[in-house]
């Protein structure tokens, strides 16, 4: 069983940054892609970032390309989510999940029903 624990949301100005933790307890993280996806109120579930195994391979949603990046420390089971010059419209609850990694990377990556371990989500809220 994989555990996924986020963190590092919290309250942030618009234009500020912010940088979400995905820690996993695994022994194979390695061999998971992981994914960043929100859900804002009285919305569905999105895709927003997503990285290969190896971090050779990143994809994004469209309206963060550019503002966010995604990293990896295999060494350290943790995934990250580096979030800049965020607008109040990426105010969402954010969850990290874990697939295995596969190919095609794209499209594959996302699809939510792909992913087989979800965190329980962090609150990120952008202030206007």
């Amino acid at each position: 069983q994989v555990q996924l624990v986020e963190s590092g949301g919290g309250l942030v100005q618009a234009g500020g940054s912010v940088r979400l933790s995905c820690a996993a307890s695994v022994g194979t993280f390695s061999s998971y892609a992981m994914g960043w996806f929100r859900q804002a109120p009285g919305k569905e579930r999105e895709f927003v970032a997503a990285i290969s195994w190896s971090g050779k391979y990143t994809a994004f949603e469209d309206s963060v390309k550019g503002r966010f990046t995604m990293s990896r420390d295999n060494a350290q089971n943790t995934a990250y989510l580096h979030m800049n010059n965020l607008k109040p419209e990426d105010t969402a609850v954010y969850y990290c999940a874990a697939m295995w990694d596969t190919l095609p990377f794209e499209p594959t990556v996302r699809r939510p029903g792909e992913y087989k371990y979800w965190g329980q989500g962090t609150q990120v809220t952008v202030s206007s």
